[in-house]
């Protein structure tokens, strides 16, 4: 058999994989959107219920903020972007959650602070020192007007976009977190990741917006970069204001779900700035580092916490197997491969998605466990809570099937000519 042929051939079985996990994803994305269409609209209130047991039982009615702006955002991503999803019903309820959380979700008007936590009714029940209510309530505004065509919503996505920036990059103080004298000024790797992620939800398919917000999408870029320290042999979690190494746990605490996350940020953020070189940086040092260093050898998954001295964190949870970080590695490998055709990224993508669909999937009352033991046991039963909601799970598996889709789009390779064996 010739080199030409056996390529050929290999090539064949190559898109016959990529078809099977095409059909896999978009399956299980049908019976996650199925579990939470099901068990989480609260039809008296609007909005959504996100403390689910396994069989979607309501075990809690308070309602998150950030939970709610996630699944207003994933109703309407999926309705605009699947045909199969260009349901009613799908849409009523994103609009209803996005009315909620127009009325309730901003704790003293006109300040643009959100809070945290709501009772089923809408009355504040906390409110965090952090931006990330107001981010996902962006998201969920924009993805709204996006959606419906309605105006007022994009308007409250761009007017709590500029608060954030301002929050981040001018005066925190209305935050409510002072600095204290002992404390290190400290950049967490969300912060810069979180705007850059809304940076490109803003800016898509808006020359306008993606004009106003071109230099903030480049500082976060920058800022995100900043973490991967020491000669480029480690992502940190958390580096001072400047760019440095911190010292003690806090300095030396490495998270590789959220390095890979940051990393198909940033190559999505390259690949649409056309920039190749950090295109093949962010892969060396944001997908294939964190993974080599934060997969598991024994039991396989990815470690939740690691000490970058090898220290044993001091999460209680370090070694814990999480959904989110292993849905953020599929996408992040699907997206590595797409843009540069490295094999191995695909490999290290099946890699991940047979641990995840194995260990995490829940064949009998669908949607995914969140939280595994270290060998891969179930540790809570519940399908959501107070970080678990419909948002991880389902963009994972949209992004997935649409980028399996791409690649199976592409033209096949011509036959090989008769003679050439």
């Amino acid at each position: 058999m010739s080199k030409a042929l056996r390529a050929r051939q290999d090539m064949e079985k190559e898109r016959e994989t990529l078809q099977a996990w095409k059909e896999r994803v978009g399956q299980e994305l049908d019976r996650v959107v199925a579990f939470w269409m099901e068990h989480s609209h609260d039809q008296e209130h609007g909005g959504f219920f996100t403390c689910l047991g396994r069989d979607g039982q309501l075990y809690d009615d308070l309602k998150y903020v950030w939970l709610q702006g996630r699944q207003v955002w994933m109703y309407c991503r999926l309705y605009r972007t699947f045909e199969r999803f260009h349901r009613a019903q799908l849409l009523d309820a994103a609009k209803a959650g996005g009315e909620f959380l127009l009325r309730y979700a901003r704790v003293a008007p006109p300040s643009k602070k959100c809070a945290f936590v709501l009772t089923r009714d809408g009355r504040p029940v906390k409110v965090q020192r952090t931006i990330f209510s107001e981010c996902f309530y962006t998201m969920a505004m924009d993805e709204l007007w996006r959606t419906t065509g309605e105006a007022r919503y994009q308007t409250e996505a761009v007017e709590m976009m500029d608060q954030i920036v301002h929050w981040v990059r001018e005066d925190a103080s209305e935050l409510g977190r002072p600095q204290l004298q002992g404390a290190p000024a400290v950049e967490p790797m969300a912060v810069p990741m979180m705007l850059l992620n809304l940076v490109e939800q803003l800016g898509e398919a808006d020359e306008g917006l993606a004009g106003k917000y071109a230099e903030l999408g480049d500082w976060c870029a920058r800022r995100i970069l900043q973490h991967v320290q020491r000669d480029g042999q480690a992502v940190l979690e958390n580096v001072s204001e400047d760019g440095k190494e911190l010292s003690g746990c806090l300095g030396r605490q490495q998270n590789p779900g959220h390095a890979l996350e940051a990393g198909w940020f940033l190559l999505r953020h390259f690949i649409r700035k056309g920039d190749p070189e950090l295109r093949a940086h962010v892969v060396d040092k944001l997908l294939l580092l964190p993974f080599h260093s934060g997969w598991d050898p024994d039991h396989g998954g990815l470690f939740y916490f690691q000490d970058a001295d090898d220290f044993c964190p001091t999460q209680l949870e370090w070694a814990m197997k999480l959904w989110w970080p292993h849905s953020e590695a599929m996408i992040a490998f699907l997206m590595g491969y797409s843009d540069s055709g490295d094999p191995e990224l695909l490999r290290l993508f099946y890699q991940v998605a047979e641990y995840t669909f194995c260990q995490f999937r829940d064949p009998e009352y669908g949607e995914w466990f969140g939280y595994l033991s270290r060998e891969g046991k179930v540790a809570l039963t519940i399908k959501g809570g107070p970080f678990k909601g419909c948002f991880h799970v389902p963009r994972c598996l949209a992004m997935c099937e649409e980028m399996l889709g791409a690649l199976l789009s592409r033209p096949a390779p011509a036959p090989a000519r008769r003679g050439a064996e």
